[in-house]
């Protein structure tokens, strides 16, 4: 697919790897709905990107502000040619501690907002993209997933956190295949650790010391380089039904 002259919608795309990739793609050409629940970010960041970004806010949960914010980016640009799903959330919570058994209500919410989220906006986005026009490789569409490198090396306290991140993981395959006569690709990537506004709470030292364990390079990923391998999975045909890990090789240990 070329990204010039197309458009995506790019959930959570107010900040961190969203706005990075929304930021990348749009100096490749591209138009770009931002929807994410940060209404201040995501108009800010809108504006800054100019005319060929517009902010919607849209909780993933929610199949109809979900289907807005979808329908809203086709009438702007006359279509939408792919989406990139990096809204989510984290939680740090053991599944016994002094307090007690692991509440279901947080471990629903997160479960809900990172993995059934991502499902709802790949389910809506599917006859929007199926109605395109294919290109000369038969293609209409593209979706790309965020996981995480949690969901093969889940740490403690991450069980509600790598549960939804590796379901993001085993849908991939079955998503790609499911869609593939529709000319639609389907992908997934599982950064490490990234300079996200997350991280950006932790003192200097913590910083420090998670980036030095990444064997090379021993630092935090830029988001700019997952918005690089975002353009390049658009724009690879032949990427499709898999999971590529954007980590520097780290294997995370139990804490």
């Amino acid at each position: 697919m070329i990204i010039n002259g197309a458009a995506f919608l790019i959930t959570g795309g107010a900040s961190g790897l969203g706005a990075a990739a929304a930021t990348h793609l749009i100096e490749q050409g591209a138009s770009v709905v931002l929807a994410d629940v940060n209404t201040d970010d995501g108009k800010a960041h809108a504006k800054a990107l100019g005319e060929q970004a517009i902010f919607v806010e849209t909780d993933v949960t929610d199949a109809d502000q979900v289907q807005q914010a979808i329908d809203i980016g086709v009438e702007a640009f006359g279509g939408l040619n792919g989406a990139l799903s990096c809204a989510g959330v984290v939680l740090a919570r053991r599944t016994l501690s002094k307090h007690g058994a692991h509440d279901l209500e947080s471990f629903s919410r997160v479960v809900q907002i990172n993995l059934i989220g991502t499902f709802n906006v790949a389910r809506l986005m599917a006859p929007v993209l199926a109605e395109n026009e294919p290109n000369d490789e038969g293609e209409r569409g593209v979706l790309v997933n965020v996981a995480s490198i949690a969901a093969f090396d889940g740490q403690i306290g991450q069980a509600a956190y790598a549960a939804s991140k590796g379901g993001i993981v085993s849908m991939t395959l079955p998503l790609a295949r499911d869609l593939a006569q529709n000319g639609i690709r389907v992908m997934a990537v599982a950064p490490g650790i990234f300079d996200t506004p997350m991280m950006a709470s932790l003192p200097d030292e913590a910083r420090a010391s998670l980036g030095q364990q990444v064997p090379f390079p021993s630092r935090l990923g830029d988001p700019a380089e997952f918005a690089q391998l975002a353009g390049a999975i658009i724009t690879n045909p032949m990427l499709n039904g898999e999971v590529i890990r954007l980590d520097g090789a780290i294997r995370m240990g139990p804490r």
